[in-house]
C-alpha cells in the first residue's frame, strides 16, 4: 500500500510539471525554417539597437532561422553581405504565460555550435502571434526610462 501511495504522488508530480498541450502544439508549429522579414519599434525615429547583443536591425532583416524543438536548439544565419555573416546558435524555451489569450514567453540563450553558453545570458521575448505561416515576437526594453517595444515578424520558409 505504501508503494502505491508513493507511486501515485510521483505520478501526480510528473503530470503537474509536464509541458502543457498548447506548448507542445506551439513547438510543432515552430519546427522548421523561418525568415525574419521585418523589425519595427514602438517609437518613431532612428535608433542604434543591437539585437540579441549581436548586430543591427538592418543585418537581422532577411536572416534565416531554423528551430529544432525536440532538443530546443536553433540557429539563425545573418545573410546580409554588409554585416558580419554566418551562423549563430542558441537554445530556446517556450513557456506558456496565459492559455486564455495565447501569450507565451520565449527565451533565447546564445551558445556556441556545441550548444554551450559562455556566459549563461538569455533574452526574453513575448511570442504574441503564431500560425503555420507567420510568427511575431515582441521584446520590451527600457529606453530613457520609458517602455520601448521591438517587434520581429517572421514568415515560414519550410517545414524541415
Amino acid at each position: 500500500m505504501k508503494k502505491l501511495v508513493i507511486f501515485a504522488v510521483l505520478a501526480a508530480i510528473t503530470f503537474a510539471c509536464g509541458t502543457s498541450k498548447t506548448v507542445v502544439e506551439t513547438k510543432k508549429v515552430i519546427k522548421g525554417y523561418w525568415s525574419l522579414d521585418d523589425i519595427s519599434y514602438s517609437e518613431s525615429g532612428t535608433f542604434a539597437v543591437q539585437l540579441l547583443n549581436d548586430t543591427s536591425r538592418e543585418c537581422f532583416e532577411g536572416s534565416t532561422w531554423r528551430f529544432i524543438p525536440n532538443n530546443n536548439t536553433a540557429v539563425y544565419t545573418i545573410n546580409n553581405s554588409d554585416c558580419p555573416t554566418g551562423d549563430r546558435h542558441f537554445i530556446f524555451i517556450i513557456q506558456e504565460v496565459n492559455a486564455a489569450n495565447g501569450l507565451y514567453e520565449f527565451f533565447l540563450k546564445p551558445t556556441n555550435a556545441k550548444h554551450k553558453s559562455e556566459d549563461n545570458a538569455y533574452f526574453r521575448m513575448q511570442l504574441v502571434q503564431m500560425s503555420g505561416s507567420s510568427m511575431k515576437w515582441e521584446q520590451s526594453v527600457t529606453l530613457e526610462g520609458a517602455l520601448f517595444i521591438i517587434t520581429m515578424n517572421f514568415s515560414k520558409i519550410a517545414e524541415k
